[in-house]
């Protein structure tokens, strides 16, 4: 897209039958890099929980954390749509939390719209988040807040009665207002027909080529996570072997006294 991506804007490309393209980021080095490229949305997404801070799970992040990095993504982008993610236990223990959670990553963290886990039990909050004027993306399949619920990172939605959940979840947080819809590591199948019934984007990552639009993080794509393999992912480059190799030659040039040379000095 040649300008700032909005709500609207996402919603008309369904509408039009264009691809979303969605990459997550944390920082406004790698925001600007994205945002340049002309991806869609930038999710500042609670994963940041691994990549970041080198946790196991997401379950760690503070809103404290988000608002921080919403704001150095934000300060890197001119033109996609940014969303931030509402961490653990920032919008499940009550409503009036919530709200102030959300408003933060709005006010403080520059964000252009929220993302929250959960389905029809979050669809009262979804709607009086959006009748405050605040966006809200949902998240359904695998929710990662609710790993250890779930029983780890497992394909949700495979049978019937599930993927029938899944449905009536979706359905209703688009009810209750949600502009757009993530599903992760649900069937091909579950994630065309969830595309399908609603009239808002979907957004997958591990859910077949039928949804609206994809979503992976900048690290996984560009081979930097190079322990993390899972089916969904794609690499588009190898940058932890470039990095790798790069650190290698300027720990060499250093010891043996070749850099700094005369024209890196003053």
């Amino acid at each position: 897209m040649t300008k700032t991506s909005t709500v609207r804007a996402l919603q008309l490309a369904k509408a039009e039958g264009r691809k979303i393209s969605m990459v997550t980021a944390y920082d406004a080095t790698f925001a600007r890099l994205i945002d340049g490229a002309g991806v869609d949305a930038i999710l500042v997404g609670d994963s940041l929980g691994n990549v970041i801070q080198g946790h196991g799970t997401t379950l760690p992040v503070t809103i404290d954390h988000m608002v921080y990095h919403c704001q150095a993504v934000m300060r890197g982008v001119s033109q996609a749509h940014v969303v931030g993610d509402l961490p653990f236990m920032s919008y499940q223990a009550n409503p009036d939390d919530a709200m102030r959670n959300a408003g933060r990553l709005m006010a403080e963290g520059g964000v252009h719209g929220v993302k929250l886990e959960g389905g029809r039990q979050f669809a009262d909050l979804v709607a009086r988040m959006t009748g405050a004027g605040i966006p809200v993306m949902g998240h359904l399949g695998l929710t990662p807040q609710s790993v250890h619920q779930l029983g780890g990172f497992r394909v949700q939605g495979r049978e019937p009665e599930a993927a029938e959940r899944l449905l009536d979840d979706a359905l209703a947080l688009q009810q209750a207002g949600a502009y757009a819809l993530v599903l992760e590591m649900v069937p091909a199948e579950l994630g065309a027909r969830v595309t399908e019934a609603l009239t808002i984007p979907t957004i997958g990552i591990g859910a077949g080529a039928a949804t609206d639009g994809q979503v992976l993080v900048c690290y996984d794509l560009l081979g930097l996570n190079d322990g993390f393999k899972p089916r969904f992912l794609k690499r588009w480059a190898n940058l932890a072997e470039t990095v790798t190799e790069a650190v290698r030659a300027y720990d060499q040039e250093v010891k043996a006294g070749t850099f700094p040379a005369d024209e890196h000095s003053f």
